[in-house]
């Protein structure tokens, strides 16, 4: 009990003197750990949108019109055979294809007056100048290659598109926004790793005639380390639970109160994935200042 006296005695002294360093440290150690774990949140965030994008995606099947100038319609608009044979084919790849959906003319028509209804653009169009389609769901989004390889360029399509396309280049962007913030994160941790070291040195330096009296009558070096140890760690800890305040506000206001309530097209990550983030972060913020406190020690512990 004494010797738990000594060592939590010494941390706080250690503290105490530097209380500057200490303040700069937690701060630090939530900036950057706060950055890890909104890039972890991201990637929670394009993972379930995947999830849910991906398990309502359609490939469409746009058949030719008048107006069409693909080689594959140069016959013209597509027959009642043409449409029969496409269904027919469809019908043949269940279970593959889960659902078909027949879009006439004026249900693509009516679609796009919704959709751009407070547009100019909406009065130039008619129905005959939109083309009939059927929208397929599949069962498993990752085969939509069999159904555009087979429909792909036959006489009455005029395209094949896949929405899986459209919602990569989304994803992508997403992506590319998780790294950024990950790279932001790893230079933050990189900068908070020097602020540990040279947090510890100083503190070590101040007290190097009290270590190396320690030393010589016989104190381990593991005795030695463990307040400088602890001080880093607890300022990581500090951090962390300042990061794990921030995640929980990014999902309890930002995500739940004012972007879900905007955005009703997607889901959004639940507090599990704020939870493991938060988690990730201490226990990198606690690693990172072990292993920067140990051997930011080491030189002065030597006699």
């Amino acid at each position: 009990m004494t010797r738990v006296r000594f060592v939590l005695g010494e941390v706080w002294q250690g503290i105490s003197r530097s209380i500057t360093l200490t303040i700069a440290l937690v701060a630090t150690f939530g900036i950057s750990l706060s950055l890890l774990g909104t890039s972890l949140l991201v990637g929670s965030q394009v993972e379930e949108m995947k999830d849910y994008w991906f398990d309502r995606v359609e490939v469409s099947i746009f058949l030719c019109t008048s107006g069409s100038d693909t080689p594959s319609c140069v016959a013209g608009p597509a027959t009642e055979e043409q449409k029969s044979q496409i269904r027919t084919e469809l019908e043949a790849l269940q279970p593959l294809v889960a659902e078909i959906f027949f879009e006439s003319q004026q249900d693509a028509y009516n679609r796009f007056i919704e959709r751009f209804k407070s547009s100019p653009i909406s009065a130039n169009v008619t129905p005959d100048q939109l083309p009939e389609s059927f929208r397929i769901k599949l069962s498993n989004p990752q085969e939509f290659t069999t159904v555009v390889n087979q429909f792909l360029s036959r006489p009455g399509i005029e395209a094949v598109r896949d929405q899986r396309a459209t919602l990569s280049k989304l994803f992508s962007v997403l992506g590319g926004l998780q790294a950024l913030a990950f790279g932001f994160a790893a230079a933050m941790l990189v900068v908070t790793s020097l602020l540990v070291g040279n947090t510890i040195r100083v503190t070590a330096y101040a007290r190097r005639r009290e270590l190396g009296i320690m030393r010589l009558v016989g104190a381990s070096k593991m005795a030695l380390r463990l307040p400088f140890l602890l001080e880093a760690i607890f300022g990581a800890l500090i951090g962390g639970l300042i990061a794990t305040a921030v995640l929980s506000f990014i999902k309890g206001y930002l995500i739940d109160q004012v972007i879900a309530t905007s955005f009703t097209f997607t889901s959004f990550f639940g507090w599990d994935a704020v939870i493991s983030a938060s988690l990730i972060c201490i226990a990198s913020g606690t690693l990172l200042a072990f292993i920067t406190a140990w051997f930011g020690i080491a030189r002065h512990l030597k006699v």
